[in-house]
C-alpha cells in the first residue's frame, strides 16, 4: 500500500464525542479505492484509534472538509441532515474562464457513467438523469484564474466539476473534465470550504472551515478572501 505522508492529527478541523472532521489534502482517496492507495478513513481510524463512520465524501483530487461519525447515532442524524438538505456545503473553485455572469445559479440535468468515473449533462428526460443545482459567485481574479465560491444546492457524482465544465469553465487542473492541462500533483483546484450542520445531539448549529493548501495560487486566493471578508 502505497506510503503517506499526511498527519491528520494535525489536520483536525472539530472533534467531540459525536464526530470528527480533518481538512483533506488534494490527492488521497476518502475511502480505499481500486488503486489500493491509503485513505483519509484508514488514517482517521489509526489517528482515533477506533472504528469511524464515513458520512460523506469528497472527491480524491479536490481537499477541504470531510467530517466522520463516532458512533452509529450520529451517523443516521447526520444522514437526515444531508436527505432533508439541512446541511450547507460551501467550495471554493478556481477556474481559467470566467461565467457568464459574476454571480448566479447553474441548474443542469447528470448522468453518472461509472465505468468512466464522470457525470455528463444530459437532457431532462435522460433515463437515470438527477437534477443538479449550484449557486455561484465570482470572488476576485489573478492575471490568469478566477476564484468562485460555490454553494450547493444538491450532492451529485463530480457536480460542481461537471458543472463547471458545461458552462466552459472547468476547474484548474481538472483535465477530466476539460482543462487543458493537469496540476503536477494530480491535484484539482477544488477546496470543500465549508460545512454546516446542526449538532446531533444538542441540536447547536455548526460551522466547520478548512484552510486553503498551502499552495502559491491558493495563497494569492486566501489573501483575496480575507480582504473580501474585512470589507
Amino acid at each position: 500500500m502505497p506510503k503517506t505522508n499526511y498527519r491528520p492529527g494535525d489536520q483536525v478541523l472539530y472533534k467531540n464525542n459525536q464526530l470528527i472532521a480533518f481538512n483533506k489534502p488534494p490527492a488521497l482517496p476518502v475511502q480505499g479505492d481500486r488503486e489500493g492507495s491509503m485513505s483519509l478513513l484508514e488514517l482517521a481510524q489509526a489517528y482515533v484509534k477506533h472504528p469511524l463512520h464515513l458520512i460523506h465524501r469528497i472527491d480524491r483530487p479536490a481537499s477541504g472538509v470531510v467530517l466522520f461519525a463516532k458512533k452509529q447515532s450520529a451517523l443516521v442524524q447526520l444522514n437526515e441532515q444531508f436527505r432533508a438538505r439541512k446541511v450547507h456545503k460551501r467550495y471554493l473553485a478556481v477556474t481559467g474562464a470566467l461565467p457568464p455572469e459574476r454571480e448566479g445559479e447553474l441548474r443542469h440535468w447528470l448522468k453518472r457513467n461509472g465505468r468512466l468515473n464522470k457525470s455528463f449533462v444530459v437532457a431532462p428526460d435522460t433515463a437515470g438523469a438527477k437534477e443538479a443545482v449550484l449557486h455561484y459567485k465570482v470572488v476576485g481574479s489573478s492575471d490568469h484564474y478566477h476564484l468562485l465560491e460555490i454553494e450547493l444546492e444538491t450532492g451529485r457524482h463530480h457536480q460542481i466539476r461537471a458543472q463547471l465544465a458545461a458552462i466552459g469553465c472547468p476547474v484548474k487542473g481538472d483535465v477530466k473534465y476539460g482543462a487543458r492541462r493537469g496540476n503536477p500533483d494530480r491535484s484539482i483546484h477544488l477546496h470543500a470550504w465549508q460545512l454546516a450542520f446542526d449538532h446531533p445531539v444538542s441540536g447547536e448549529r455548526q460551522t466547520i472551515v478548512a484552510p486553503l493548501p498551502d499552495e502559491p495560487l491558493w495563497n494569492f486566493f486566501k489573501t483575496l478572501l480575507e480582504k473580501s471578508d474585512g470589507a
